[in-house]
Formats: structure tokens, sequence, C-alpha cells
């Protein structure tokens, strides 16, 4: 995991500081950019005393619905399966041997359901996260600063130059880590996000969400679940 944490190249400036204009309008569209695009692909890294998960998927963002398969990283199997959840709910489908990536229409049975933990949980954290960032309108660029957001340093993703920003944690979800640049955001030149990075309350290391790691896949619900809107 440690792999995801590095930050900057070490070639270019590093901060932390006051963000500049058009740095904070960046930031402030980058939620509504997801939104725009409908859904992203995911990778979610969710850390654990007990070894980790990775949540590979798609959040659908004007849907408000997520979907994929979870492997577990230095534990045993019996988290493995496919997910979906929404702001309020878990479903789960085990699987003894889960695939690389879930399929495109989940299977009709098997499933089983639960409310999403609001505390406690640093999956259901992470997964609550996940749906957060994507908005129907863009944050006010002049708040953002007051609120903690400063502008961290710069690095390099899938060949992309981004900027890494710090953002008040207010803006992720219940459960977050509550001190000023708990959120750091990569983001491009156009707004788009890349990566973030979360500290959650419930875990010592950060959750980390990659976007565009494979092809979007739309999500779609299985029986039972209604997005929370």
């Amino acid at each position: 995991m440690a792999a995801f944490l590095i930050i900057g190249s070490g070639s270019g400036p590093s901060g932390p500081r006051a963000l500049t204009s058009d740095e904070a309008n960046r930031l402030a569209i980058t939620r509504f950019r997801n939104y725009e695009a409908h859904g992203r692909a995911v990778t979610i890294t969710v850390p654990g005393t007990a070894g980790g998960l990775i949540v590979t998927g798609s959040v659908d963002y004007q849907g408000k619905l997520g979907y994929g398969v979870v492997h577990g990283t230095g534990r045993d199997t019996s988290s493995d399966g496919l997910i979906e959840w929404t702001a309020a709910s878990v479903f789960v489908h085990p699987m003894a041997n889960a695939p690389a990536h879930a399929p495109a229409s989940p299977p009709r049975s098997g499933w089983y359901g639960r409310p999403l933990q609001s505390s406690g949980s640093s999956l259901d954290s992470s997964l609550a996260i996940a749906l957060k960032f994507g908005s129907d309108r863009p944050d006010n660029a002049e708040l953002l600063p007051q609120n903690g957001a400063a502008w961290v340093g710069q690095d390099r993703l899938d060949g992309r130059q981004v900027d890494i920003m710090t953002g008040p944690s207010a803006r992720a979800t219940r459960g977050t880590a509550g001190t000023a640049g708990a959120v750091r955001y990569w983001i491009g030149s156009d707004g788009t996000m890349y990566r973030v990075r979360v500290g959650v309350a419930s875990a010592s290391q950060p959750v980390v969400i990659d976007f565009d790691t494979q092809k979007y896949v739309p999500v779609r619900p299985v029986p039972g679940v209604t997005p929370t809107r």
C-alpha cells in the first residue's frame, strides 16, 4: 500500500501554500466533473489491522450507486466477493474465487443486505466517501481556502501532471478524520479528479481512491437496492 501514499516525485515545488485562483477553481469543480461524467471507474484501497481490502469497480455519481468486487490483501478470502452500495445500504455477494472485475450484470440472487455503518468500519467509511465525490454543482471556490484547502505539491499519475491539494474533511463524509488536510486530491489541469487520499477515524492509515484504473462499466442495481437520492 505504500506505493499509493507517495506524494510528489521530489523534482517539483512543494507546499503547503495558499491556492491560486486557478487551483481553487479546479478544486471547486472536481466533484462536478465526476457528476458530469455520470460515473467513474475506481479502485478503493481500504486499510485494516488484520489485512486490507481492495474494491475494484464503478461509482455512478448521478445514480448515487457503487458496484464492484472486493479482494482481501494480507488476509484470507472470507471477505471476497461482489459488493453494491448506496449511501444507506451495503449488499454483498460472497465468492470463494472472486473475479478480477465484477460482471457487468450483477447476479440476481445470493445477495445479503445490511445498513451502511456511519462509523467504526473502514470499509463502510470508504464506500460512503467514494459516493461523496460527485456533486450536481460546483463548490464555492472562494470559500474553499477558508475551510482548510491548500496546495501541497505536484505528482505524475499514469503520465499525467497533477496538482495535490488538501480539502476540508466536511466535504467527504462522517467518519473522516476531523483535521484540516485530512482529504487530499490529485487533480488534473481541467479539474478532473484522479486520486483521493482520506484519513478515516477507524483506521491508522488513510483510504486511497484511484480513478480510471479500468474501463468504467455502468452500474446496474441488484434486486432490493434502492439508491438514496
